[in-house]
């Protein structure tokens, strides 16, 4: 009987889906509905925008998040101008040494990015470098370099070849056929890797405690320091207006 139970459950597939949807709502869902919770309380548990109107007065709130800002556009740049020609020379090149460098890039993700970047800091002791806002971007691209490539080599991978032979038959120059063919088709892997690299790099906050001595604080910082603290409200606020900001970023890529 239960054999039986089991095997009509398991040929309906939709059934497959129950496991993760579990999994998301638990992980997932009620976590951002915490969040949307306490970012409305104040500290005596009242509905309130007080915490709202706490980080647009705070002056070093907000500075804090235009500097996170400006360090998540100069890793990403950083990324797309280093992972661009990475993904383009593996998409291209023929035989084992896309795979080889595939590996390459994966192989640093296996480590923990904490270790990887405890690695780093080992790496700026040792050359005598000094730690801060350039060790910081550095361990930034070398972190997430590889969520810039690869969403980059998928697209290319999946580029429809007949459109640039077309080019090609039509008496288009190589740089042409690049710059009219080639990248608009490659555009929404760069703009998938633009989300996954840009976002993370506002909220984080180990690599900026790592690489600049707890000199340089990020918008993640400020999140962590006021959760800890115990200021959740404020800290669940500050935790919202990152998850909006990744929505939005999210529904641009979406448009484009």
């Amino acid at each position: 009987m239960i054999r039986y139970m089991m095997s009509k459950i398991l040929a309906n597939r939709a059934n497959w889906a129950w496991p993760y949807a579990i999994i998301l709502t638990i992980f997932v869902i009620m976590p951002l509905v915490m969040i949307v919770y306490y970012s409305f309380q104040d500290a005596e548990g009242q509905w309130s925008l007080h915490n709202f109107h706490k980080f647009f007065l705070s002056t070093d709130s907000v500075n804090t998040l235009i500097y996170s800002i400006g360090i998540a556009m100069i890793t990403t740049i950083l990324c797309i101008l280093l992972g661009y020609p990475a993904a383009y020379f593996m998409a291209k090149t023929e035989y084992r040494l896309p795979k080889v460098m595939a590996s390459l890039f994966i192989l640093p993700m296996w480590i923990n990015v904490l270790l990887r970047t405890l690695a780093t800091v080992a790496l700026f002791d040792f050359a005598h470098l000094p730690l801060g806002e350039g060790a910081l971007v550095f361990g930034m691209v070398y972190n997430f370099l590889p969520f810039m490539v690869y969403p980059i080599y998928n697209t290319m991978l999946k580029m429809d070849g007949s459109l640039i032979e077309a080019a090609q038959d039509l008496g288009a120059s190589p740089r042409k056929v690049f710059t009219e063919v080639f990248l608009p088709l490659s555009m929404p892997g760069v703009y998938s890797g633009i989300v996954m690299v840009f976002m993370p790099t506002i909220s984080t906050f180990a690599l900026a405690e790592l690489l600049t001595m707890n000199n340089v604080k990020l918008f993640g910082t400020l999140i962590q320091e006021n959760i800890n603290a115990g200021l959740l409200g404020y800290g669940a606020a500050l935790s919202l207006i990152v998850l909006i900001l990744i929505g939005l970023t999210s529904f641009f890529d979406s448009e484009e």
